[in-house]
């Protein structure tokens, strides 16, 4: 989940961070470095959760079809009980694929990256969306965790920059951490653009 050190276009020391940076900033081919200080993808309990639902929606269809198939309907509803165990089957399915499957590969595709001179975010499966905030813009820096993000150790992380409405990135691990690194970051940008050359 985490990682950091000076990234350079031509000797990548965070592989995943790469493909970011390339897409994020074409200018990084001059040569530019950047250092990245967070990176986040997916979190290991995110699979454990889909796991856990994969087994009970498979337990589940398996004690309907089981006894499904030991009540005796009759010579004439064997049509219906087909029909009624082909509906089982659709809706574990569809319960997997939305409960775990989708979700699933929505976060593998999710990438979070702070830099030393920018945050970028990008998200999608189907539809790639992404955007990037340099930290000079920033104005200010927030986190949300309740009861629940806390035993999980996530929250939502709350950046406001310039000429933009707030942005809220959620599910972020160890938020209160992401924030304090954040928030220097941002002190340190400014204070650096601040102090004469």
């Amino acid at each position: 989940e985490l990682e950091s050190g000076p990234v350079s276009h031509d000797a990548w020391k965070v592989p995943l961070i790469s493909h970011l940076l390339d897409q994020a900033a074409p200018a990084a081919a001059a040569g530019a470095i950047e250092t990245v200080m967070w990176a986040y993808r997916a979190t290991a309990l995110f699979f454990y959760a889909a796991i856990a639902f994969l087994f009970v929606g498979t337990a589940l269809a398996g004690v309907g079809l089981g006894w499904l198939n030991g009540t005796h309907w009759g010579q004439d509803a064997k049509t219906a009980k087909t029909v009624v165990m082909a509906v089982i089957g659709v809706v574990w399915l569809v319960v997997v694929g939305w409960l775990v499957l989708w979700p699933f590969l929505n976060l593998r595709t999710t990438h979070f990256v702070i830099t030393d001179r920018r945050v970028m975010f990008r998200h999608g499966l189907v539809t790639r969306t992404g955007i990037d905030i340099p930290l000079a813009r920033i104005n200010s820096v927030e986190f949300r965790h309740g009861l629940f993000d806390r035993m999980l150790r996530t929250g939502t992380l709350i950046i406001e920059s310039a000429s933009q409405d707030p942005l809220e990135f959620h599910d972020i691990p160890r938020v209160e951490q992401v924030h304090s690194l954040l928030y220097h970051e941002v002190f340190d940008t400014l204070g650096s653009e601040e102090s004469p050359s």
